[in-house]
């Protein structure tokens, strides 16, 4: 029987949409440690299932450095405007807006490489493929700006 207090727990804890997780608890018998595994490997199918998906909607996401002598824009593509409105997503632009200022970076496959500034374990191609896996439509980064005063 799914215990719905796990349910709860792993869905504030992951992000991942109820029904995945319920999946999750259900073949895992409620093991939150083996659900998380679970999760994670049909993650990596979900994201090469969704990759190949048009991303038409997204949004703009800008910031400016606390000396006000670099500043960064992108553009976070993805499917649809439900998405692209959400926190989450917003959470995720200002985050990569912020990487792209902090650390110069040529072109997207550069940054996809990079590692995640607050969490050096992570490259940014785990934080878009964890969002892939949590909002279930593709989500790519467009293009960016970098600049420094006086460049």
């Amino acid at each position: 029987m799914l215990d719905i207090s796990k349910l709860k727990l792993l869905r504030n804890e992951t992000g991942i949409s109820i029904a995945l997780c319920k999946k999750a608890l259900e073949e895992s018998n409620n093991d939150i440690k083996r659900a998380k595994k679970l999760l994670a490997g049909w993650g990596i199918e979900k994201v090469k299932d969704k990759m190949s998906r048009i991303t038409s909607e997204g949004s703009i996401f800008s910031y400016v450095h606390h000396n006000k002598k670099i500043a960064s824009l992108i553009e976070i593509l993805c499917e649809t405007d439900f998405v692209a409105k959400n926190l989450e997503l917003q959470k995720l632009g200002q985050e990569l807006s912020m990487q792209i200022a902090s650390i110069p970076t040529k072109n997207v496959e550069e940054l996809m490489n990079q590692d995640y500034i607050r969490d050096p374990s992570k490259k940014i191609t785990n934080l878009i493929r964890e969002a892939i896996v949590k909002f279930g439509e593709n989500i790519k980064i467009g293009r960016f700006l970098r600049w420094e005063l006086g460049e």
